[in-house]
């Protein structure tokens, strides 16, 4: 577990420490930046809650991590926190925060309930990441082209595959582990 916690505090120094400067030009690095902030690093970071968590907190929690998760990408928030430090520190730290509240939750649920709040959270973030991905222009503008040699429309498309196929796989690979588990220790809760 000890080992665990480091690998995250060490995965977020070196995404914090080295992509800020990278993601100013480029959707695809600032995608990269997003996930490692709002998925692994909590998933490697949250303790389980300590009590049991009934149906309203797992609701409440993914609610939270939804609005935070699409609020950043619409346009004009998107672009305060491209273009401020205070946008860029506002919306890392929103992230970190509902990401850290999703999986303290799912860990501090039953295993099924854990897991559907995993799979809502995949639907979300492959919806998100699809309208981003197969969006006919620019959502942000210029401002995310070049840096990768690409058009901001196509780092735009890969920063949706990354956000619908990573983003979604990952939530996902966690939601089969729990249900996995459950059915091997033949688990029925819910919550």
């Amino acid at each position: 577990m000890l080992m665990q916690r480091l690998s995250g505090l060490a995965l977020l120094a070196a995404l914090w420490l080295t992509l800020p400067g990278l993601a100013a030009g480029s959707m695809v690095l600032h995608m990269v930046l997003h996930l490692g902030v709002t998925a692994v690093g909590p998933a490697l970071l949250a303790p389980a809650m300590p009590v049991r968590v009934g149906p309203m907190g797992l609701a409440l929690a993914a609610m939270a991590e939804m609005v935070v998760v699409w609020g950043w990408h619409l346009p004009s928030l998107h672009l305060w926190a491209r273009m401020t430090s205070a946008g860029f520190l506002f919306e890392q730290a929103s992230f970190l925060a509902v990401g850290l509240l999703l999986w303290a939750m799912v860990r501090g649920a039953g295993a099924f309930g854990g897991a559907v709040v995993l799979m809502g959270t995949v639907m979300h973030m492959t919806l998100l990441g699809a309208l981003i991905g197969l969006a006919p222009r620019s959502l942000w503008g210029d401002i995310c082209a070049g840096h990768l040699g690409l058009t901001a429309l196509q780092e735009q498309q890969v920063a949706g595959v990354l956000m619908a196929g990573g983003g979604g796989a990952l939530y996902l690979a966690a939601a089969l582990a729990r249900l996995g588990r459950a059915v091997r220790d033949g688990q029925e809760d819910w919550a």
